[in-house]
């Protein structure tokens, strides 16, 4: 028996996991995870989930709340570039032929260049990835580049097959040996749109191309919808509240119930028929209506939806706002809960996450490389001389400012943090979404102007300064 025992001991030791997680019991027996790549699962779900996530966006108010989130405090009125240059006319030169050139970027005119960034950043959460076509223009005289914006559906995902130059095509992106992007397979046309005739995919170059999505996963070469996660449950929470609905809808339909042992005698005096088994009984305020023996009237009463109601949708939207890495006032729009404490804890980590994809996404992955483009065709056109400097490439891109609920503290914060020395000027402006070239520039003019004209405002510091020697010289006197 004590054999037979240390075996059984044995053999129980042995099934236990080491991590709750890795166990196998009954508590995980329907749990079987795809241990596969995410180029695999992606490449047999991304239509499907692609698909999905634009029809919630259609149809889910919550869903389009929050990419709207997303994209106006990512992008807002745009991410601006400053020129690092070291010559200042170079600078001046440089900023004013861009601000012509973005009323000229998109290939479609529809947009400007900074509102360009909002629609491919709307459709990398909508669809999971865009690209973008560089083309050259020639007929523009001033700088020959033009934008195109592709949806993710013009990739030819068909294209997956090694090559015999020793290249390799995954799904319409071809690679080198090294593993570098060489080109990708395009379709001319949407091959969503009722009107394609042509769906023959043509080999670009990748240097034309700028595949913009978010990679979670080293090695990814495809992006993912950020709806993915909570697709399920916005599906579910909207059939949820539409039978709810239709629930209230149906029960509210009834007013009352009549029972009568004559269905013969009219009751609550004349009668009229309006149709489809629906009798209107003319009353008027006041009436006192006697019924016969036996007639009795029992009024509708339909079911509330209960206390928990609220809550439970709450916590529903509370899971997806996470899910989409939004705040739940942001997804909802209901500010009932929230203190001024609360809500700047909340938009502190939500404008985190922003300015981790204004950088690692939007700056690095489409306005950069959009910028390098812009250099190279402005020298070669002749729209810019190089100047002898090689810092004039250099650029610094600086995103809308962040409003605060009470900017007076803001402001105190940042100008004691210039007056100690832990910023510098230069960086608040940045921070704020200004070019602190510009704003100088811009107080210089409007003190000029004031002194010219013999205005006397608090704001300029030399007025200050005048009046408190002013102000020392009487009190001295």
């Amino acid at each position: 028996m004590n054999i037979f025992r240390s075996i059984a001991n044995f053999l129980k030791k042995k099934s236990t996991a080491a991590y709750d997680g890795a166990g196998h019991g009954r508590r995980v027996a329907n749990w079987y995870p795809s241990n596969s790549s995410i180029n695999s699962l992606l490449a047999s779900n991304l239509e499907t989930l692609r698909a999905r996530s634009r029809d919630k966006v259609r149809k889910n108010p919550y869903a389009l709340n929050a990419i709207e989130a997303i994209v106006s405090n990512c992008i807002g009125t745009g991410i601006k570039p400053q020129s690092k240059a070291k010559n200042a006319e170079f600078r001046k030169k440089i900023q004013e032929l861009w601000l012509k050139w973005t009323d000229e970027a998109d290939a479609a005119e529809t947009c400007d260049f900074y509102g360009l960034q909002a629609l491919v950043l709307r459709s990398v959460i909508e669809s999971g990835e865009c690209f973008v076509r560089i083309k050259v223009d020639k007929n523009n005289a001033l700088v020959p580049l033009r934008l195109q914006v592709l949806e993710a559906d013009h990739l030819d995902a068909s294209k997956d097959y090694p090559l015999q130059n020793g290249n390799v095509v995954k799904t319409g992106i071809e690679f080198d040996k090294k593993g570098r992007r060489v080109a990708y397979y395009l379709y001319k046309e949407h091959p969503g749109d009722s009107q394609s005739v042509n769906l023959d995919s043509v080999r670009i170059p990748a240097h034309e191309i700028l595949h913009i999505y978010r990679p979670l996963r080293p090695g990814q070469i495809r992006g993912e919808p950020w709806l993915s996660n909570v697709l399920l449950k916005l599906h579910e929470l909207d059939q949820y509240e539409d039978a709810e609905l239709v629930r209230k809808k149906t029960a509210a339909m009834f007013a009352a119930f009549v029972t009568r042992l004559d269905p013969e005698t009219p009751m609550f005096g004349k009668q009229e028929d309006v149709g489809g088994g629906v009798v209107a009984s003319d009353l008027e305020p006041g009436t006192m209506q006697f019924l016969d023996p036996g007639e009795d009237i029992k009024f509708s009463s339909p079911a509330d939806v209960g206390g928990t109601y609220e809550a439970f949708i709450k916590q529903q939207l509370r899971a997806i706002s996470v899910g989409l890495g939004i705040t739940y006032e942001q997804l909802t729009g209901d500010l009932s809960g929230v203190n001024y404490s609360s809500i700047r804890a909340g938009l502190l980590e939500f404008r985190r996450r922003c300015t981790a994809l204004q950088h690692n996404l939007m700056v690095y992955q489409f306005c950069r490389p959009i910028w390098n483009k812009f250099i190279e065709l402005a020298v070669l056109n002749g729209a810019l001389d190089i100047p002898q400097d090689p810092t004039f490439p250099l650029v610094k891109w600086i995103p809308q400012g962040f409003s605060w609920v009470d900017p007076l503290k803001e402001q105190t914060a940042q100008m004691n943090a210039v007056r100690i020395g832990f910023k510098s000027r230069a960086e608040v402006v940045s921070e704020l979404g200004y070019d602190v070239e510009e704003i100088d520039a811009e107080i210089a003019s409007d003190n000029a102007r004031a002194k010219k004209m013999g205005l006397d405002f608090d704001t300029i510091p030399t007025n200050l300064q005048e009046k408190n020697i002013n102000d020392d010289a009487e009190i001295d006197e």
